[in-house]
């Protein structure tokens, strides 16, 4: 008899997930985001986080200097970069999958940012596919 724990059902893994990036967010970022939504499809996780600037990251962008916006996301994403060890141990500890890459924007206007990973194979989601219609709360 396999352990319940081991069948977590998609729902259950996608709030987790969603959990540890907005923990993520928090201390390594400096602001947890407004919303956080998780989605698994296939062998891909996509998670979209809302309301992620800072009050001085809003305050960049809104400048006339036309490099602003530019230089947000470059600044962004070498510290998700220099975080994807991390991130990689973290998706791992909860899909229990190796990731294959990282790839993120972020909108300076509306200050979401969405991380896609890619990864090795499909999780073992231990649901049925009546899990895919069911609407997803977000966190």
């Amino acid at each position: 008899m396999v352990e319940e724990s081991v069948l977590k059902n998609r729902c259950d893994i996608e709030s987790e997930i969603s959990r540890a990036l907005i923990h993520f967010e928090k201390e390594y970022m400096g602001r947890g985001p407004v919303e956080t939504r998780t989605y698994i499809v296939d062998d891909m996780i996509l998670v979209r986080l809302k309301g992620v600037l800072t009050p001085a990251e809003k305050t960049l962008t809104n400048s006339k200097s036309p490099q602003s916006g530019y230089l947000l996301k470059q600044v962004r994403n070498d510290l998700l970069a220099s975080c994807r060890p991390m991130l990689e141990a973290l998706l791992m500890d909860i899909v229990n999958v190796r990731v294959v890459s990282i790839h993120s924007d972020i909108s300076t206007k509306t200050g979401e940012r969405v991380i896609v990973f890619t990864l090795h194979d499909k999780p073992n989601l231990g649901c049925s596919n009546a899990d895919f219609s069911r609407p997803r709360k977000a966190i």
